[in-house]
């Protein structure tokens, strides 16, 4: 078994592994709890009463956390003519067609996130195996097969993430990091929970949010009692 530094020991004393907060006392908590000298990023964990191996069950979607997750996001985006001159215009760091697609098949892939339109997708799908498995594929379910380029960008650029129910029913998103304060986590996690909330299917019966939880990069988990919800989404922007 790992030894536990000093630092996560001390973490771990100030957080009652038995006790479930409400939000803000979750964020704070996860704020004081921090001991990494850099700047570690504060993730959520919803469990979801769900089974996503049934189709009726999943659940997908994207948010635009109002405040950004804290990173730079490299955009690149796979286009023609005036949709690339419009997706530079826009902020993204890349654009191209086939000379992109040649670039990235030759071991290229200094980007975060990838945008296509449409008539580009028969030349991006011999992408498959190389974006795939890193997430980077444009999806028209995500927002990220569209002519409409230019809004495409700024939404990434302005902090949308996309989000996937996991086998066990449980969804991971990052939600900003810690030194953006409470009240901004609270807001970008008060719209991502309610994004997942709008999100619940018809099949879903019983309790929907099992159980939530959030962590910063090296901290403790903290666990989040579910009834505070309603609380939180009145703080929504």
């Amino acid at each position: 078994m790992a030894k536990k530094g000093k630092k996560l020991i001390n973490s771990l004393q100030k957080v009652d592994r038995r006790k479930k907060y409400n939000f803000e006392e979750a964020i704070q908590l996860t704020i004081d709890s921090k001991y990494a000298k850099f700047d570690e990023g504060l993730d959520i964990a919803v469990r979801l009463g769900v089974d996503p191996r049934h189709a009726d069950q999943m659940v997908r979607g994207t948010v635009v956390l109002p405040h950004g997750v804290g990173k730079e996001v490299r955009v690149a985006v796979f286009a023609k003519g005036e949709k690339e001159k419009e997706a530079l215009e826009a902020g993204a760091d890349y654009a191209g067609a086939d000379d992109l697609v040649e670039k990235i098949q030759k071991g290229w892939l200094e980007f975060d996130k990838a945008i296509a339109t449409p008539d580009m997708m028969g030349a991006v799908g011999k992408l498959g195996r190389i974006l795939g498995p890193r997430g980077m594929m444009p999806n028209a379910k995500l927002g990220t097969v569209t002519f409409d380029v230019g809004k495409a960008v700024k939404e990434v650029k302005a902090g949308k993430i996309d989000f996937k129910v996991e086998k066990a029913g449980i969804v991971h998103a990052p939600m900003g990091k810690v030194s953006f304060g409470v009240k901004m986590l609270s807001e970008n996690i008060a719209a991502f929970v309610d994004k997942i909330l709008r999100l619940k299917p018809p099949a879903s019966k019983g309790t929907y949010f099992k159980s939530i939880a959030v962590s910063s990069t090296m901290g403790p988990g903290i666990r989040i009692d579910p009834t505070f919800i309603k609380d939180l989404l009145s703080q929504k922007v």
